[in-house]
């Protein structure tokens, strides 16, 4: 399984954006207008755009492409400025390609991706039980919880 990570610049994340607030409606990671208002409004992409605009542990999107076809996508952070964690902000594969061990194969590509840029390990918020049992899979451990209570979850 060729998975393919296709770098989304800067320029070209009004599709992404799109993409993304769907993702979060439809995975129930968003539920109330509060959270869909600031998601989707200018104070959290504009922040998101200054990261990825930043000479220094600069932000990343990416798509994951499979057989010519966008099959998911992701965003993070790798602070090599400090320890090398690479912090996922997001990470989802389309609904379609679901339960073919599509989202392992992307994981691996991503991790490999990132660790030959510098990340040393990686840490990604999750809470839906789904989402726990995959990261898990993955190797995750659990690592406290961030700011707002979500739990953390740890991959050296």
């Amino acid at each position: 399984m060729k998975i393919i990570i296709e770098e989304i610049p800067v320029e070209n994340i009004d599709e992404f954006w799109k993409l993304h607030f769907k993702y979060l409606v439809d995975d129930g990671i968003i539920t109330d207008d509060e959270d869909k208002e600031y998601f989707s409004g200018e104070e959290y992409r504009g922040i998101i755009k200054e990261h990825m605009e930043r000479d220094i542990d600069r932000h990343q999107m990416v798509w994951f492409v499979w057989d010519n076809k966008r099959i998911g996508a992701a965003q993070y952070n790798t602070y090599k400025s400090e320890d090398g964690k690479c912090f996922i902000l997001d990470f989802w594969i389309f609904p379609e390609y679901r339960n073919r061990g599509l989202g392992h194969a992307c994981f691996e590509k991503l991790e490999n991706y990132t660790r030959a840029d510098g990340a040393e390990y990686y840490e990604i918020n999750s809470e839906k039980e789904n989402s726990v049992r995959f990261w898990k899979s993955l190797g995750f451990k659990e690592n406290g919880n961030d700011e707002w209570g979500v739990p953390l979850f740890v991959k050296l």
